[in-house]
């Protein structure tokens, strides 16, 4: 006599498998039921623990097909005990537990405002610091000629140089040209200040709104946000605190910051 299953559900309706995931420190994922997004902090026995851009802690069951992973549906499983993979620092390179910062080298990266320096140092201090390159920014790239004639780099004493708004013809290009030399590199990203080459997405917006000319670009940011307008800092804040690692950078800012590290610490 054939048997029947009992199980008459549909193929189609049936839950499909999903694939598990460990719980790894640092790995971002949503909890769809509440919409809340953020890193792995901690993993115990049937929770895990996670932390938004604004540092706010949320703790979750590990529940079956509970989380979404760029967009798809996971389950997520305590990590297997044993040794852990390398920890990663903010740019994505290799952790060096217990480091010591390297003397400072002579070469030097500038940047041109103190917002790029912050940025810089929040996504690759700890590179360069092993690697013992300081970064200073200028008050203006009008300056820029007679900081690279003061600092007369050599094959021991080599500049990089970070420029904002960089696009050919610019008097920022003309500049830039005048003083690029073997030793002295000039590079730019596309965007008229640093704060649009953090993603939109890691700051919770759409996108960087447009600005009409001859109108202060941070201040009308800020109005067409709707932040306050009168602090141009606080919002700069609010926008750091979004960046948790390369990740939350455009690509443009990376591939410029990290060609001006290999050049210093050729």
């Amino acid at each position: 006599m054939r048997q029947y299953s009992a199980d008459l559900t549909p193929p189609w309706k049936k839950p499909q498998p999903v694939p598990e995931v460990a719980a790894e420190p640092g790995l971002v994922v949503e909890e769809p039921g509440t919409g809340f997004c953020g890193a792995v902090i901690r993993c115990e026995a049937g929770t895990v623990t996670l932390e938004d851009r604004f540092g706010k802690h949320r703790v979750f069951p590990l529940e079956p097909r509970g989380f979404l992973l760029e967009g798809r549906v996971v389950t997520l499983v305590r990590p297997a005990a044993g040794p852990r993979r390398p920890a990663r620092t903010a740019s994505g390179s290799v952790a060096v537990p217990g480091a010591r910062a390297r003397v400072a080298r002579a070469g030097r990266i500038y940047v041109e405002g103190r917002h790029d320096a912050e940025l810089v140092e929040k996504v690759w201090g700890d590179d360069l610091r092993i690697e013992g390159v300081v970064v200073e920014y200028l008050e203006g790239v009008d300056d820029l000629p007679s900081i690279v004639e003061s600092f007369a780099p050599g094959p021991d004493a080599r500049l990089g140089v970070l420029v904002d708004h960089l696009v050919p013809g610019s008097k920022e290009w003309r500049i830039a040209e005048s003083v690029t030399s073997e030793h002295a590199l000039v590079v730019g990203h596309p965007y008229i200040d640093v704060w649009e080459a953090v993603k939109p997405a890691s700051v919770g917006i759409e996108a960087w709104p447009r600005v009409p000319r001859g109108q202060d670009w941070k201040t009308g940011v800020c109005a067409a946000l709707g932040w306050r307008v009168a602090n141009t800092g606080e919002a700069w804040q609010r926008i750091l605190g979004s960046v948790r690692s390369y990740k939350d950078l455009e690509p443009q800012l990376l591939g410029r910051v990290e060609e001006l590290i290999d050049h210093v610490t050729a």
